[in-house]
């Protein structure tokens, strides 16, 4: 391209760190995404960034969807170079932004990995040995009973439980709304069983549910920690983190009741697209059983 074009190119990054204050990872991302599209419009002998047509953006992205980068990875390109010709834009280097209504190629959902029921009960019938396994099956039937998200779980306070309704509150889920969820009868005794414990040997410090040797509330990460820990202990091969065990609540309840919308509730999915992908887990399910039952389905022996 032309030595203004690199220059102008320059000044953008210098304002994205300066002015707008963009982290260096990101400041990072948009110079790698925008030299590639340079290095492009050198290719085709494009020297100036106000003659990028929009079929000229269309075509760059299907080429580097051909050399098979990923549809994240796409949306992130065109979001830097729409945020670029913003600034052309605000500094009357362009009249136009090519890229504003081009989208990225749509990648295949993939589908969430699920435990079945025999692995859920050899992972919550385990045992206890100590008063911080106590407290982790707590977590982990309370995961699999009520279909948290490990943000949700690490947030809940002692009075967002109400045990003997057999119920709980989620005060601020995803998208700031709350729900009131069930807990179910395993899970109930499970929390009790630590409430008793913590109430004796642990000092008083945090209003949270779950709460570290020293009071204080548990994190996030130190939650996926125990998880893993839990499984290694156990003698479970299988790597297991908390979104499987929401993933496996899911799967389980629609597979028993075919009920979506409940489903979409209880999970406190604002949309109920993001929710159907479970019915494609069941139709997964229901599939595999009908290779091994049906007389016409079963492969024939070599």
């Amino acid at each position: 391209m032309h030595a203004d074009a690199e220059l102008i190119l320059a000044d953008f990054f210098k304002q994205l760190a300066v002015q707008v204050r963009a982290s260096e990872h990101t400041v990072k991302n948009y110079r790698r995404d925008l030299e590639h599209l340079s290095r492009y419009c050198t290719g085709k002998n494009i020297n100036h960034w106000a003659d990028l047509k929009h079929t000229d953006i269309r075509a760059y992205i299907a080429g580097r969807h051909r050399r098979g980068l990923s549809s994240k990875s796409l949306q992130r390109e065109l979001s830097a170079i729409r945020s670029f010709y913003n600034y052309l834009l605000k500094t009357g280097r362009s009249l136009t932004n090519p890229a504003q209504h081009i989208q990225a190629p749509k990648q295949a959902r993939k589908l969430p990995k699920t435990l079945d029921v025999d692995q859920l009960s050899g992972l919550l019938e385990a045992g206890t040995s100590s008063l911080l396994e106590i407290r982790d099956l707590a977590m982990f039937e309370l995961f699999y009973s009520s279909g948290l998200r490990l943000s949700e779980l690490s947030a809940l306070n002692l009075t967002d439980l109400d045990l003997p309704d057999s119920s709980l509150v989620v005060r601020i889920g995803k998208g700031g709304k709350s729900r009131v969820l069930p807990i179910g009868s395993k899970a109930v005794a499970a929390i009790e069983n630590w409430l008793r414990q913590r109430a004796v040997k642990i000092p008083a410090i945090d209003s949270a549910l779950f709460v570290s040797m020293r009071g204080t509330r548990l994190g996030q990460r130190s939650i996926e920690l125990r998880l893993e820990q839990w499984c290694i202990k156990k003698g479970i091969a299988e790597h297991i983190h908390p979104h499987m065990l929401r993933h496996s609540f899911a799967s389980h309840l629609l597979e028993s009741s075919q009920d979506l919308r409940a489903v979409q509730e209880l999970l406190g999915h604002s949309n109920i697209s993001t929710t159907q992908i479970y019915t494609h887990l069941d139709f997964q399910h229901l599939a595999e059983i009908y290779d091994k039952a049906h007389p016409r389905a079963k492969k024939k022996p070599l």
